[in-house]
């Protein structure tokens, strides 16, 4: 019996893959509420595994070191959650008076402008009368149904510290079953990359968190320097807003610019932050970034923004925050694996190395 190998047209093919596509992605969205602790469980732990392997050199039993370091994760962010849910408590009861301040110097702004510029002043006041009642009417509203979708979201977060612990206690397990996908000689090589993978990995979320923790201390400080009220809670916001490549540094600055117009008597407060912003922006990119987060994971502009809008789009604010760790973790796969070579070269950035290219001559 000959044999014959079947070649499928390539628009067959095509629509296979993009049927594929659509099926797993279908499958993402629709398990969200398993796959979203589950991801943030692995990368959680992945960061936290040398932590536990430095208390099982000190000779303490495997299961307690994870425990202990769960529990030490655990009270850190539980001291700097209650921080900031104090500071959203009082933040929410002076929403309303932000507002009416907020009004009160637009319809000051209008009254100067005006004297200059031939406007239907009375049009305005009406807009702003409406913008103002629907802030103040909805704003109760909006900020309770955010909260109840925080808590749902952790409430489902409950599980994220029993993955973690399960993850770590069956690392070696998991690593095995990960050798056995492959073929028995490939073993070696298979242990080479995933632990190369994890050790890139390791250094660039651990970048990443040094890097969030200065930027939140930076941006609280400065804040309250220049006197802005709830300067914690708006530079910790800023700072995992500064998490999301280009789109987060300019939304972070725009809410403390409104509270200090706000609450300020003059609109040099606002200026004061946009120049602090732009500081602690200038830090980030050319001093924390460059030599805090780890330089072997480069993503480029391009790809940084889509998948920041896709993750949106996929699993909402969760989404947002994985992506470019998940696009960094997946780059890192595609560079070791032959075939996929290609794809971790399209998402990496290059542009640096381009720039040091000598012109060819003529």
């Amino acid at each position: 019996m000959i044999n014959k190998q079947i070649t499928l047209p390539f628009s067959i093919k095509t629509s296979i893959l993009l049927i594929g596509i659509f099926t797993f992605i279908s499958i993402l969205y629709i398990v969200q509420d398993i796959i979203i602790p589950l991801v943030f469980a692995g990368i959680i732990a992945i960061l936290i595994n040398p932590i536990v392997n430095f208390f099982i050199r000190r000779k303490i039993h495997r299961l307690i070191a994870i425990f202990f370091t769960l529990l030490l994760i655990t009270i850190f962010i539980g001291a700097v959650g209650l921080l900031l849910v104090w500071q959203i408590s009082g933040f929410t009861e002076s929403w309303p008076s932000f507002v009416d301040k907020l009004t009160t110097s637009a319809n000051q702004s209008i009254i100067s402008i005006s004297k200059y510029i031939d406007i239907d002043k009375q049009y305005i006041y009406d807009w702003i009368t409406k913008i103002r009642k629907q802030l103040i009417d909805n704003n109760g509203l909006f900020i309770g149904q955010k909260i109840m979708s925080l808590g749902s979201g952790l409430m489902s977060m409950v599980l994220i510290p029993i993955y973690i612990f399960f993850i770590l206690y069956y690392k070696s397990h998991l690593f095995e079953f990960v050798c056995k996908l492959f073929p028995a000689n490939y073993k070696v090589r298979v242990t080479e990359v995933i632990s190369e993978i994890k050790i890139v990995v390791q250094r660039y979320l651990s970048g990443l968190i040094i890097e969030l923790i200065i930027v939140a201390v930076l941006n609280s400080t400065g804040l309250l320097i220049i006197g802005i009220d709830y300067a914690i809670l708006l530079g910790v916001l800023g700072a995992l807003l500064n998490l999301i490549p280009y789109i987060g540094g300019m939304v972070a600055v725009t809410l403390p610019m409104i509270i200090a117009l706000a609450t300020k008597t003059t609109a040099w407060y606002a200026f004061y932050v946009l120049a602090l912003y732009t500081f602690v922006q200038f830090l980030d990119n050319y001093i924390l970034v460059p030599n805090i987060v780890a330089s072997k994971v480069k993503i480029n502009a391009l790809f940084s923004i889509i998948v920041v809008l896709a993750g949106n789009a996929l699993w909402g604010v969760s989404g947002m925050f994985l992506s470019i760790p998940l696009l960094a973790i997946i780059k890192l796969i595609f560079d070791h694996i032959e075939p996929l070579k290609p794809w971790g070269f399209l998402f990496g950035d290059t542009t640096s190395n381009l720039l040091k290219l000598k012109p060819i001559k003529k």
